[in-house]
């Protein structure tokens, strides 16, 4: 599936555009008790899976599944081949079999859903959003979140979050590209507050000799 799926939940980029008079309230409500749930954690850590869907053809197919690990903007990444790390100054995104791993500066700016940011609120100034209902979801009741970019012009046409009635936590959803893929994500195994050094964030030169560095700052 190489990076672009991982890149699809890290690098969907729409400048900020006021929206306030566009938003649906209920909506908002359950959005902004995710953002005040993460926000009062020091640290997270989650499993994942990813699948991809679609294509020009209708017959693409992949599934992926990983973990991800969060300190207040600092991020850890690792699905199957490749791993992003994030020490809120520099990101390195390593890719095993290749025996690569490119380097860039960390812009928020330029990401809109980060793993820092699909967590918290980065809605209330890139998207429209409205309440769709409840569904059952893994046994847990879930509030249903459309997100509509304001940038008609980006590849992503529509995100869906399903978010945890319970403990105000995004477990799952669905994002769909112009071209016909769909991406659909689970979450699972929330913890909150574990206990992580902060050298996990930054890349270890020790634990990857060998590995070329392509520096893009």
């Amino acid at each position: 599936m190489k990076k672009v799926i991982v890149l699809s939940l890290l690098s969907i980029c729409i400048p900020f555009t006021e929206i306030m008079a566009q938003t649906d309230a209920k909506a908002k409500s359950v959005l902004d008790a995710v953002s005040k749930k993460v926000n009062s954690l020091k640290s997270l850590k989650a499993d994942f899976t990813l699948s991809l869907s679609g294509g020009k053809s209708g017959s693409t197919k992949d599934t992926k599944k990983g973990t991800i690990s969060l300190k207040g903007q600092k991020y850890h990444v690792v699905i199957s081949g490749q791993e992003i790390i994030c020490d809120n100054k520099t990101v390195w995104t390593y890719n095993k079999e290749a025996k690569e791993v490119n380097i860039s500066n960390f812009n928020p700016d330029e990401q809109t859903i980060s793993p820092a940011k699909l967590f918290t609120n980065f809605y209330d100034k890139e998207y429209k959003y409205s309440y769709k209902g409840e569904k059952k979801e893994k046994g847990k009741t879930c509030d249903i979140i459309e997100l509509l970019p304001i940038d008609a012009s980006k590849k992503f046409t529509k995100i869906e979050l399903l978010i945890d009635k319970a403990s105000s936590t995004i477990i799952g959803g669905n994002i769909n590209e112009k071209n016909g893929n769909k991406y659909s994500y689970s979450v699972s195994n929330f913890t909150s507050n574990p206990a992580i050094p902060d050298a996990f964030f930054q890349w270890n030169e020790k634990e990857h000799a060998g590995v070329e560095k392509v520096d893009l700052r």
